[in-house]
């Protein structure tokens, strides 16, 4: 018996494929799958045999060892894919003239690449091809088929000698792989309710029925119920009221007609202008549904203010994969930041062989790249997430000789876009725009001279010469040794001197001093110590400060194993380039998510216009009255959660979850609140727990939904994350999206909640 499930998707039993790709010559290559060389150095390259299984989800590859052995890895692991000789494994292992038959699997995480190389150019490409259209295929599909495929993957696990049935036991070790436990009991009563043939086992019709059963929602029953009014459907009148009056959203009959348009599964039911109960639920899964605002994931904020009047996404050391002290540098480091949204990465430059300069973490065993390889990758990478500028932050280590090389590479590299003399006619006053600098690279870098000295004859041909050293140290040995001596001198290049236009790097001496006697492009670095302290005790005059220069934030040299510190208090004080180590997984670096989640995630934040004027009164630690004070009351229901994903591997494991719900901002609105945790079950729990929250400074708000995995005698252990500012939230009945530690979505997984925001003045 074949039928459609709630997705409009064929299944039969258990059988199940990916739609739009059935008969895909492209699907079938990936299935049949073939022999390649794996990489791991210019000696090392054996055969593996590389293939895609049945469920579309999972490659798997066999060695061609006497023993063989085979490991698997899901397709939604996967990061990009690579062709050529891109990654560093295959530029040091290859030779040139295979270059057109490599290719590299990244995963996401830290997960080693897959370097490859097929038989032939032809090959490569179809396997690159062939991936890329699987992964887009899977990332395309809508939430309801996501779900779909994850259960029929998992009854398939379940079906251990593959006869397209299930038994009783069987069906145990289904529900504890989508993180269910019954007791034996309840789940003997609902597999004797899905037999209908008392065969013993569930086929056919009966594993649909049972699919049917187990993604039944009780509480979308409720919501569909109250407003479905018209023969058991939702008319459009009913569509809209539901809109309005819960959704607190402005909607037509119009809108409503093309809602059901484009979500109603049942064509009848499309043809009356109805929508089913199937149709409201796969619209509530909808991004545009979403608890975060859709209209503020483009570009909707001003962006020709100054470049300093914004919050920018900043990567520090943003050459490592790992710790500060022996982990390895990459150039997909920089890759993985920029394609984060990430607008100001880090190099950390030195002297090497061949008089080509290299980047490392200094003084210590971190591996070492090439700089020239590091401005290739930024210039390929730089604008696929992003159109707005990038900032590229020189510390200096090196040579006269090796800093002319340095330049000369910036120069051919990165040609025109990158910014060797200020925008527009004559010595500028301010900073241009993000919109004026779209697609341009920026330099912070020390400088020779005052960027007034190029527009006057007598200063213009400057020599190579010495300046003040003061970019980070490594650690805190060194730092203090440098607060003992002496300032140390380092020797500039003027080829590299003069492409410093916007961002030049100076020391600070206090606000009165920069008020004073510095220009707007003069900026400083701040150690995340000496950060928090001024924002804590001076925080207003922190504020104005960076009304009119930019402050960069760096972490304390004490963190070798790259953790980091909390951004958010550096962002009330109007720090615009609050730098964090990318490659670690932490609740920092969800907060940095969340701030720059919106604005079409193009790594620029407007700050309010209260921190954009050089006479606010705005203080983030005294909050006296002004504009900034709009006090509102978040009111937050959790009611339930969807295909939680199991945190402990192990078959028997079951989480126990429950959810925190958390405020970030001005000291005032950090709060946090949580729900009792749900025993035995991460496929559905529900909670139907309220909690309120008074928020006094919406603008800097930002609003996190953790899942925790209960444990009364260990840590609790993180599921997923949300993180989004307050002021993107949407109010009504919510799904809300998860992430895991790395970030990335977790496919099936949602939260559902509803939102009420209401003045509290």
């Amino acid at each position: 018996m074949r039928r459609k499930t709630k997705a409009g998707m064929e299944t039969n039993g258990i059988e199940r494929k990916p739609t739009g790709m059935e008969g895909d010559p492209d699907l079938q290559f990936l299935l049949q799958g073939g022999d390649l060389l794996k990489v791991l150095s210019p000696s090392w390259k054996k055969t593996r045999f590389l293939k895609l299984q049945e469920d579309c989800k999972t490659m798997w590859r066999e060695s061609k060892k006497t023993f063989k052995s085979s490991q698997t890895f899901p397709v939604d692991s996967i990061s990009a894919v690579r062709l050529g000789r891109q990654s560093e494994g295959l530029k040091k292992n290859t030779e040139e003239h295979v270059e057109c038959r490599c290719f590299t699997i990244l995963f996401k995480g830290r997960r080693k690449n897959l370097d490859l190389m097929a038989s032939s150019e032809e090959e490569a490409g179809r396997w690159v091809r062939s991936l890329e259209k699987l992964i887009s295929n899977l990332n395309n599909l809508s939430h309801q088929q996501k779900t779909e495929h994850w259960i029929f993957s998992c009854l398939r696990k379940a079906d251990k000698n593959k006869d397209d049935k299930l038994t009783q036991s069987e069906l145990q070790s289904f529900l504890r792989l989508i993180n269910v436990e019954l007791d034996d009991d309840y789940a003997e009563m609902l597999f004797k309710k899905c037999d209908k043939s008392n065969t013993g086992y569930l086929a056919g019709s009966e594993i649909t029925h049972f699919y049917d059963l187990l993604t039944h929602r009780e509480e979308i029953d409720v919501i569909y119920g109250e407003y479905a009014t018209t023969t058991g459907f939702m008319s459009t009148k009913n569509l809209v009221d539901f809109l309005m009056k819960e959704q607190t959203e402005k909607a037509t009959l119009e809108d409503a007609k093309r809602i059901i348009e484009k979500y109603e599964p049942d064509e009848n039911a499309k043809a009356k202008h109805l929508l089913s109960k199937d149709g409201f639920l796969m619209y509530l899964h909808n991004p545009e549904a979403s608890v975060a605002n859709p209209d503020h994931t483009e570009v909707y904020q001003d962006m020709q203010q100054p470049l300093n009047h914004y919050f920018i996404s900043s990567s520090h050391n943003t050459y490592l994969m790992e710790d500060q002290l022996k982990g390895p540098s990459s150039t997909e480091a920089y890759i993985r930041a920029l394609q984060k949204g990430c607008r100001c990465v880090e190099l950390d430059c030195w002297d090497g062989s061949d008089n080509e300069p290299v980047i490392y973490h200094g003084y210590t065993l971190t591996s070492k790249i090439l700089f020239k390889d590091v401005i290739k990758a930024i210039k390929e990478y730089a604008f696929k997430t992003s159109d707005y500028p990038v900032i590229l932050s020189l510390e200096n280590h090196c040579s006269v000789e090796q800093q002319s090389v340095m330049a000369k590479h910036m120069s051919s590299i990165l040609g025109s876009a990158l910014v060797t003399t200020p925008l527009g006619e004559g010595m500028p006053t301010n900073f241009p725009s993000p919109e004026e600098l779209k697609g341009k690279f920026l330099i912070k870098g020390k400088r020779l001279n005052k960027l007034e000295a190029s527009f006057a004859d007598a200063d213009a041909e400057a020599e190579n010469t010495d300046v003040t050293e003061e970019e980070e140290s490594g650690n805190e040995a060194e730092e203090e040794q440098e607060e003992k001596k002496s300032k140390k001198k380092l020797k500039l290049a003027k080829e590299l001197s003069d492409m410093v236009i916007y961002c030049k790097s100076v020391h600070f001496h206090g606000f009165e001093d920069a008020r004073k006697n510095l220009g707007f492009y003069e900026m400083s670095s701040f150690k995340e110590g000496k950060a928090m302290n001024l924002a804590e005790e001076s925080a207003n005059a922190y504020i104005r400060h960076n009304v009119e220069k930019l402050s960069r934030i760096y972490p304390a040299g004490s963190r070798t194993d790259s953790s980091n510190y909390n951004p958010v208090p550096l962002w009330n004080a109007g720090c615009q380039i609050v730098a964090l180590n990318f490659q670690t997984h932490c609740t920092e670096m969800d907060i940095n998510q969340g701030r720059f989640l919106v604005n079409g995630k193009s790594g620029y934040i407007l700050k309010p216009a209260y921190m954009r004027d050089s006479a606010t009164e705005f203080d983030p630690v005294t909050l006296t009255r002004g504009e900034w004070l709009q006090h509102k009351t978040l009111h937050i229901m959790i009611i339930s959660a969807q295909q939680l994903p199991k945190v402990n591997k192990k078959k028997s494991s079951v989480v126990d979850p429950f959810v925190k719900v958390q405020i970030y901002g001005v000291s005032a609105d950090v709060a946090e609140k949580e729900t009792n945790h749900i025993g035995n079950n991460g496929f559905n729990p529900s909670w139907n727990e309220n909690f309120q929250f008074d928020v006094y400074v919406p603008d800097l708000a930002l609003v996190r939904f953790l899942i925790m995995d209960h444990d009364s005698t260990s840590d609790d252990e993180f599921v997923g994350q949300f993180m989004l500012p307050f002021n993107s939230l949407k109010m009504g009945y919510r799904h809300v999206p998860l992430l895991n530690k790395n970030g990335d979505l977790l496919p099936s997984a949602g939260l559902f909640i509803h939102v009420m925001i209401l003045d509290a003045e």
